[in-house]
C-alpha cells in the first residue's frame, strides 16, 4: 500500500482527529486511493471525526453559501416565521431560537426539561431535497425579492454538491472496509440528506457565566443522528469533541477543511466498528474569550447531514458482524430519523 502523510487536527486527552488531503482519494492512483481510504475509515473508527482538505468543493463556493445565509437570517423575524419547520417526516424549515434542543436524550419530556433549563443559543433553516412530494422546502418568497430568488438556487445547488461528496465519502468508507466502492451508492443516490444553515447570535458574555452552575451551551452536548455529517465552519470556533477521556477537546477552524464526523446511523450500521463521538458548541474557544469586551460576535455554521436512502433497509455492513454477530436488528433509515427528530423538537 502506499505511504501518505496524515496531520493531525486534534491531537489532545487521547483524541486524535486527523487532516486527510482527500484529493489524493479523488484523484490519486489505486495505491494511494487505498491509503486515504484507510486513513478516512481509522479516523471515523477511532475518534468519529476527520478534517478533510482536497475536498473539490471550491472556497467560492462556501463563502457564497455563507453570505447567503447570513442574509436569510437577517431578514426580519416575521418572514423567518412563516417559514417554520413543521414535521419531522419532513424536516424542513425555519426553526427560532428556543425551540430545538439538541441532545443524546430520547424521550420527549426529559429533553422538553433541558430545553427550558438550558436552551440552545441558535436558529436554524432546514432544507432538504428539492421537490419531494408533499414536504416542500420553504423559501423565503416575497414579490419582486430577488436575493429569496437567488439564495434558493445557491442553496438547491449546494445541496446537490454536497451529496456528491456525501457518496465518495461513502466509496472511501467501502474502500477502506474491503467492500466493493460502489457498496453504498444505492444507499445514498436519492440524496435524503438536510442542509442546515445555522446562526448563533451575537451574545454577552455574561449568557455563560450561569449562577447555577450549569453550562450554558450554543449547541447542547449530543450526537448525530444519520450516517456523516459535512460541517462548515466559519473563523469563531466554538465547537468541542468529547475526548475517551470525558473531557471536551476544541476542534478549532482550519481554513479550507470541512469537519467531518460519523452519526448513529453509521455506527449501528457499522455493528459499533465506527464511533458516533458526541460532541456540542460552546463560548469561544480561550483565544476569543480574551476579547476585552463584553459581547461575542454572531457565529455561523453549516451542516450537511447525511443518510441512507429513506426506504432502504439498515443492517451490518458485511465484514463487520461476521465473528461477533450483529448487535442491532434491521430498521428503515427514514423511520428510524424520524423517531430521533420527533424527541428532537
Amino acid at each position: 500500500m502506499s505511504a501518505i502523510h496524515i496531520d493531525k487536527a486534534v491531537a489532545k486527552d487521547d483524541l486524535e482527529i486527523p487532516l486527510i488531503d482527500f484529493s489524493l482519494f479523488l484523484s490519486g492512483d489505486t495505491a494511494t486511493k487505498q491509503a486515504t481510504a484507510q486513513a478516512v475509515l481509522e479516523g471515523f473508527q477511532k475518534s468519529g471525526f476527520i478534517y478533510l482538505k482536497g475536498h473539490g468543493i471550491s472556497p467560492t463556493t462556501i463563502s457564497n453559501v455563507f453570505s447567503h445565509s447570513a442574509k436569510f437570517f437577517a431578514r426580519p423575524q416575521q418572514q423567518k416565521d412563516a417559514l417554520a419547520w413543521y414535521s419531522p417526516e419532513a424536516n424542513r424549515g425555519y426553526t427560532a431560537q428556543g425551540r430545538e434542543k439538541v441532545t443524546d436524550l430520547e424521550e420527549i419530556d426529559d429533553v422538553a426539561k433541558l430545553r427550558t433549563s438550558i436552551p440552545d443559543l441558535k436558529e436554524s433553516l432546514e432544507i432538504g431535497r428539492e421537490g419531494e412530494a408533499g414536504m416542500p422546502n420553504m423559501w423565503p418568497s416575497v414579490d419582486g425579492d430577488e436575493e429569496a430568488k437567488t439564495f434558493k438556487e445557491v442553496m438547491v445547488g449546494f445541496h446537490e454538491t454536497c451529496k456528491g461528496l456525501h457518496m465518495e465519502l461513502m466509496r472511501a468508507i467501502a474502500i477502506g472496509m474491503g467492500i466493493e466502492e460502489n457498496w453504498f451508492d444505492l444507499y445514498t443516490d436519492v440524496g435524503d440528506n438536510t442542509l442546515r444553515l445555522l446562526h448563533y447570535p451575537g451574545v454577552s458574555k455574561s449568557v455563560f457565566k450561569r449562577e447555577d452552575g450549569q453550562l450554558q451551551v450554543r449547541a447542547g452536548e449530543h450526537s448525530d443522528y444519520g450516517s456523516i455529517t459535512l460541517l462548515f465552519q466559519d473563523a469563531r470556533g466554538g465547537l468541542q469533541v468529547r475526548s475517551p477521556r470525558g473531557t471536551f477537546v476544541d476542534a478549532e477552524p482550519i481554513p479550507g477543511t470541512i469537519v467531518i464526523n460519523a452519526g448513529d446511523l453509521l455506527a449501528r450500521w457499522s455493528n459499533d466498528t465506527i464511533k458516533s463521538t458526541k460532541h456540542r458548541v460552546v463560548e469561544p474557544p480561550p483565544q476569543m474569550r480574551e476579547d476585552q469586551s463584553s459581547f461575542y460576535p454572531p457565529r455561523y455554521s453549516v451542516a450537511y447531514f447525511c443518510n441512507p436512502n429513506f426506504e432502504r433497509i439498515i443492517e451490518a455492513i458485511p465484514g463487520t458482524y461476521e465473528e461477533s454477530g450483529k448487535k442491532y436488528g434491521a430498521i428503515k433509515s427514514g423511520d428510524y430519523l424520524v423517531r430521533r427528530l420527533t424527541a428532537t423538537y
